[in-house]
């Protein structure tokens, strides 16, 4: 439980800071208007908008799976030691209510972004009327009905589960909760026939059975949620990745500290959202004793199994091999740099371990990281490595392909692939031509 709370904490924090404040959304809301006066969207509108939506579905897929995940072990464990994990999921879910409010309210006051939203593309494996099935499944009397059950459970427990602030690590959960307060209190008095729902879940009846019928109930959409976010017809669910375990045992000898590693899952959903066939990037650290040679100090924690520094949605994380390779795809870059410069760049993005997951990719703060805000901070400016952001709808920021151009224009070079070219490990020249495959039209 404690590990677990430790990895999905982060990520509904996250979550939370990445959901924008109407002030913050002047631009999107300013298109949505000019579209609804006109009748359509411009194209750079068109673009602005999407991006958002992408946005709001990633960040609603990675809550419901964090609620979905913690409302499993809270029930294998038993209330007793569930109820950090009901805050941290409710939490969740109160943030990701006022998400969808927010959403359907400009939707409906604006018909032509409820069209615009409900486009199907292709390309970016998003079905016909996406957008009208997440309202649907957001206010149907069933989720309404689980949400005020669930708010019921908070008010009733709201002493125990704020004197979790005593735990640092759930603190800012129960600060959430405590600014989300005047939502919930509201819903609460808009609840209806209370007795219903008595009934319905036995809400009072026993503890264990009471999680188990309202947060599954609750959280029972968020499986449907997130696989509708996996791409359609790439591969067959739970299929086993490309990059095997002895893939990367084979690539182990040849991976140097430094080295910036991108990979690609292939339905991962990243995917709907960042252009090209390479949408993440992750720094290789080494091993101890590598590290130790360039002077850089190890990882008070996990300093055996550490190799990479890897910003996902729990945040920026010292991470073992099998969990970073654990992918379909790679391509190792090493950097032009040795020595100190080298070691320069690995202190640099190492001291950003820790930081929260920069849902919104806005690389001006560095209080959030996104995965290639890791590479840029370390290595940006040591040596001849410089890199430029790019503007993408008033937000500065490096996707991967573009960090890919830029490393490569300023003399990172291609030494090993892995899941491209034959699904086997290529080095050298034929590394960088499987390589160049992936980005023909790019």
């Amino acid at each position: 439980m404690d590990e677990l709370l430790r990895r999905e904490v982060p990520v509904v924090l996250a979550a939370a800071r990445a959901l924008p404040a109407e002030a913050h959304l002047a631009v999107e809301l300013a298109h949505v208007r000019a579209a609804s006066a006109r009748g359509y969207f411009l194209p750079d509108e068109d673009e602005s908008v999407r991006l958002r939506y992408m946005q709001y579905l990633a960040l609603r897929a990675s809550l419901l799976g964090s609620m979905s995940a913690l409302a499993a072990a809270a029930d294998r464990h038993g209330w007793e030691e569930g109820l950090p994990a009901f805050a941290t999921a409710f939490a969740a879910a109160c943030v990701l209510a006022r998400a969808a409010r927010f959403m359907s309210g400009v939707a409906l006051e604006h018909p032509v972004l409820w069209k615009k939203l409900d486009e199907a593309d292709s390309r970016l494996g998003l079905p016909r009327k996406s957008f009208t099935r997440a309202y649907k499944e957001s206010v149907s009397p069933v989720t309404l009905a689980r949400f005020r059950a669930a708010a019921e459970f908070y008010g009733t427990h709201r002493s125990e589960i704020h004197a979790l602030a005593a735990d640092p690590a759930l603190a800012p959960v129960v600060g959430l909760l405590g600014s989300e307060e005047p939502r919930i209190e509201a819903g609460r008095r808009a609840a209806v026939r209370r007795h219903f729902l008595y009934r319905i879940f036995s809400f009072r009846r026993r503890h264990r059975s009471a999680w188990r019928q309202v947060m599954f109930g609750l959280f029972e959409t968020g499986g449907r949620a997130v696989s509708d976010l996996h791409l359609p017809g790439i591969k067959p669910a739970g299929a086993p990745k490309r990059v095997t375990p002895e893939l990367r045992a084979a690539l182990a000898p040849h991976l140097r500290p430094g080295d910036v590693v991108v990979t690609r899952h292939d339905d991962a959903v990243s995917n709907l959202f960042l252009p090209g066939f390479w949408p993440h990037a992750v720094l290789h650290l080494g091993s101890a004793e590598e590290r130790a040679a360039l002077g850089i100090e190890s990882p008070a924690h996990g300093r055996g199994e550490v190799r990479f520094l890897e910003s996902k949605k729990d945040g920026v994380r010292f991470r073992p091999m099998d969990e970073t390779l654990e992918v379909d795809a790679c391509v190792v870059l090493r950097p032009p740099l040795e020595g100190e410069g080298l070691a320069t760049a690995i202190r640099r993005a190492m001291s950003h371990e820790g930081k929260l997951y920069d849902f919104l990719f806005d690389f001006r703060s560095a209080d959030r990281l996104a995965c290639t805000a890791v590479i840029y901070r370390g290595f940006d400016g040591v040596g001849p490595v410089a890199f430029r952001l790019k503007e993408v709808s008033g937000r500065l920021c490096l996707p991967a392909e573009d960090l890919l151009d830029q490393a490569l224009g300023c003399g990172f070079r291609v030494v090993a692939t892995c899941g491209i070219g034959g699904n086997s490990l290529l080095l050298g020249a034929p590394a960088e031509e499987a390589f160049r495959a992936t980005r023909k039209g790019a």
